[in-house]
C-alpha cells in the first residue's frame, strides 16, 4: 500500500522541566514509517532556583492591593528561538485507524536565546529622607544593595519592561523522545511525545545575580502535538 499523505503540519505545546515552548512543525512523510521535519520554536528557560515569593502590605483598606509576586535574585528572563530539524520513526506495525502507532524522535538545531532584563518595583527615599516613592529599576551593581535588599522591593515591574534592553546569545539545542501518535496515517495529527532536550550556550546565560549560572540547560519535556496531513 502506498503513502497516503505527502506533508504534515503540526502545532505543538511543550511543557517542559524548567519552561515551556510552543512551536510550528512542517513534515515530509516518506513512508508509512519514517517522517522528516523542520521545527520552529518560541519559549523560554528558567533557572533552576527561581522560585516566585510574594509581599504582604499591612493595610485597612479592603480595596488596597494586598500582594505582588516576584523572583528574589533574578537578573534576566530568558527567551529562546528554535530552529531545527528533525526525524520520527515509528516501530510499531502500522496503526490502524484510532489506533496507537510508537516510534521515537530525535531533532536538533541553532538557537538564540535572548536576555530581557528583569525589573523590580522598589521603594525610594527621597534626599531628604522622609518621603518615599516607588521606582521600577533592573539590576545594576550601583543598585545591588536595594535590588537584593527584600525590605525594599515592592514586587516585580512589567515583562515588557525589558524588551527595550534585550541582548541575544547563539547556541545550539537536541531533544530525543519516545513518540506516540493516536491514528498515526489519519488526516488529522493527535500526538504526543516524551523525553530529553539540552539546550547550550557559547557563554553563560545570567538568569540569576547571587546563583551559579550555566551554559547548558538539561530538561525533562512532554509535548502535545495537534495538526494535519495532506
Amino acid at each position: 500500500m502506498g503513502v497516503l499523505y505527502n506533508k504534515e503540519k503540526v502545532l505543538e505545546l511543550r511543557p517542559h522541566s524548567n519552561g515551556a515552548a510552543v512551536s510550528v512543525q512542517f513534515g515530509k512523510i516518506n513512508t508509512f514509517y519514517k517522517t522528516n521535519y523542520y521545527q520552529f520554536d518560541l519559549g523560554f528557560l528558567k533557572h533552576p532556583k527561581e522560585y516566585r515569593q510574594s509581599v504582604t502590605f499591612n493595610s485597612t483598606n479592603p480595596f488596597a492591593r494586598t500582594s505582588n509576586s516576584y523572583t528574589y535574585g533574578k537578573q534576566n528572563n530568558f527567551l529562546v528561538l528554535r530552529g531545527g530539524v528533525g526525524k520520527k520513526f515509528y516501530y510499531s506495525e502500522k496503526a490502524k485507524r484510532k489506533g496507537v502507532a510508537v516510534g521515537v524522535n530525535y531533532e536538533f538545531g541553532p538557537s538564540i536565546g535572548l536576555l530581557l532584563p528583569y525589573y523590580l518595583e522598589l521603594t525610594r527615599l527621597e534626599q531628604n529622607g522622609f518621603e518615599d516613592y516607588i521606582s521600577t529599576e533592573r539590576y545594576t551593581e550601583e543598585n545591588a544593595d536595594i535590588f537584593l535588599d527584600n525590605s525594599k522591593i515592592i514586587g516585580a515591574g512589567s515583562f515588557f519592561k525589558g524588551f527595550g534592553h534585550m541582548s541575544a546569545i547563539p547556541g545550539v539545542h537536541a531533544r530525543l523522545g519516545a513518540h506516540f501518535s493516536l491514528g498515526a496515517f489519519d488526516k488529522y495529527v493527535k500526538a504526543f511525545e516524551m523525553g530529553i532536550m539540552v539546550d547550550g550556550y557559547f557563554q553563560r546565560v545570567p538568569i540569576m545575580i547571587i546563583e551559579n549560572n550555566s551554559p547548558v540547560f538539561i530538561n525533562g519535556f512532554i509535548s502535545f502535538q495537534i495538526g494535519k496531513r495532506e
